[in-house]
């Protein structure tokens, strides 16, 4: 890296799983939209044709209207190659393919177990969990070896286990998982407050939130903005909503839109345990009791949000392939759109180019003081010059802990028995879901045939 003319140039980045056909795209237009740093992407994937195409797509948002800061791209062969002298590494992989996933999320619907994403808790989560473990430790061992001072973004789901791996495997890794949940709930708070207040156009950083709790169960304990305390004024609007919900799908058949939900679960849990949930509506049911909102397709109905099948992420890939073909033919034109993550606005404060607060995925280090040392929780953190300081986001409240303090521990031996190859410990885990409340015999079979379905990226197993 080179600092000149207020800006930072020559900086590498390595792009793990840099054949991605969202992921990859987003941050191709967030770099060429920010004009004070440049430098080079190695974009490595399993499936190195997709990386040369975005090698290729990559490289014509030189020429694209509205690029301030120009950007190499270029795919490679090997994870070393991608790796060496990188400043920064971005992981955004799919453990297995949408085969496995498929598994994950409709193989438990035969024992009536429902999952609204099943990528980071329930069945599916635990068993993509096992998945992905053993290539986390594989990344994490590569990145000791090529590039130990670089800072490590990750966007892999299940987060905390993903983000876990890698600081067990490499305890001096200077990485952290990043999730939008959290900046979608401050976009409705300002909508909250359009209309209960009548204030339009907040931006949601004007929404200015203390963040605690885990990935996609992460809550918010106190919101205000400006001097405006949020919650008694959230509060009314649940009140006023909850049983309606909030958001027009478009639809009355809500199971057909897959990532629409109408925020009941969200202000339904409001009204539970009197904090705010900060995350879609999609993966906060996935962390409750069966029979809260996952109960049938009738109950998700009735929740107004969607069961995301696997047919429609392959659906949806499809379209996506058929994007990337015409972008790389030049028959349709790369356009920039802000993604609305921080993942650049993060690579610029670590740059020392500004500082900014945002919410992240950490090794808990006592920004939770009621949860364990070293279980990886989701807060807030400062962001300056080469370092991310959590910030002291305070005790889990005690009408959430008994749930909380479970799934930490549930993650926890997920990711002991990934680490461990260890099958017994992961059905511990397993059987310890909130999702799986069938018996015994039952959740075994389940364990097992979904292990069989993925046995191709279980291989390191014995079972």
């Amino acid at each position: 890296m080179e600092y000149k003319n207020n800006g930072v140039e020559n900086i590498q980045i390595a792009y793990i799983g840099g054949g991605s056909r969202g992921w990859a795209w987003g941050l191709m237009s967030d770099l060429a939209m920010t004009e004070d740093i440049s430098g080079s992407v190695l974009l490595y994937d399993i499936d190195f044709e997709a990386a040369k195409h975005n090698e290729i797509i990559g490289n014509r948002t030189k020429e694209t209207e509205g690029c301030k800061s120009k950007w190499d791209y270029r795919a490679v062969a090997s994870i070393d190659e991608a790796l060496t002298g990188a400043d920064f590494v971005i992981i955004s992989i799919l453990p297995g393919t949408f085969d496995e996933m498929y598994s994950d999320v409709h193989t438990p619907e035969k024992y009536g177990i429902y999952q609204s994403v099943g990528d980071t808790t329930g069945p599916g989560g635990i068993v993509r969990a096992l998945r992905t473990i053993p290539m986390y430790e594989e990344i994490a061992l590569n990145i000791k070896k090529y590039c130990p001072k670089a800072w490590v973004i990750n966007y892999t789901n299940p987060m905390a286990v993903c983000v876990n791996t890698l600081y067990k495997v490499f305890p001096e890794i200077k990485a952290f998982g990043c999730c939008h949940e959290v900046f979608g709930t401050q976009k409705f708070l300002s909508k909250v407050l359009k209309e209960e207040l009548g204030i339009d156009g907040i931006a949601r950083e004007e929404i200015s939130t203390n963040v605690l709790g885990i990935n996609h169960f992460t809550w918010i304990t106190s919101a205000k903005y400006k001097n405006i305390d949020i919650f008694p004024i959230y509060k009314n609007f649940c009140e006023t909503h909850a049983e309606t919900g909030y958001e027009n799908g478009g639809d009355d058949n809500w199971m057909n839109n897959s990532f629409l939900s109408a925020d009941r679960v969200k202000m339904d849990l409001f009204l539970r345990y009197n904090y705010i949930a900060a995350a879609g509506d999609r993966h906060l049911a996935e962390f409750c009791k069966k029979n809260y909102y996952l109960e049938n397709p009738s109950r998700v109905q009735e929740m107004k949000f969607g069961l995301t099948s696997v047919d429609y992420r392959k659906k949806d890939l499809a379209k996506r392939l058929e994007r990337s073909a015409r972008l790389v033919s030049g028959e349709e034109k790369f356009k920039f759109s802000a993604t609305g993550e921080d993942g650049v606005k993060q690579i610029r404060a670590l740059l020392g180019l500004s500082d900014m607060v945002t919410n992240v995925n950490l090794p808990n280090n006592g920004q939770i003081p009621n949860l364990p040392k070293g279980v990886v929780v989701e807060t807030n953190a400062v962001f300056k010059a080469d370092s991310v300081n959590p910030v002291l986001a305070g005790n889990i409240p005690d009408e959430l802990f008994p749930q909380l303090s479970s799934l930490v521990g549930e993650q926890e031996l997920v990711v002991r028995a990934g680490l461990e190859k260890n099958i017994q410990l992961a059905f511990d885990a397993f059987c310890s879901d909130p999702l799986v409340d069938i018996p015994y015999d039952d959740a075994y079979k389940l364990f097992y045939k979904m292990l069989e379905n993925t046995r191709k990226y279980l291989s390191m197993y014995e079972f």
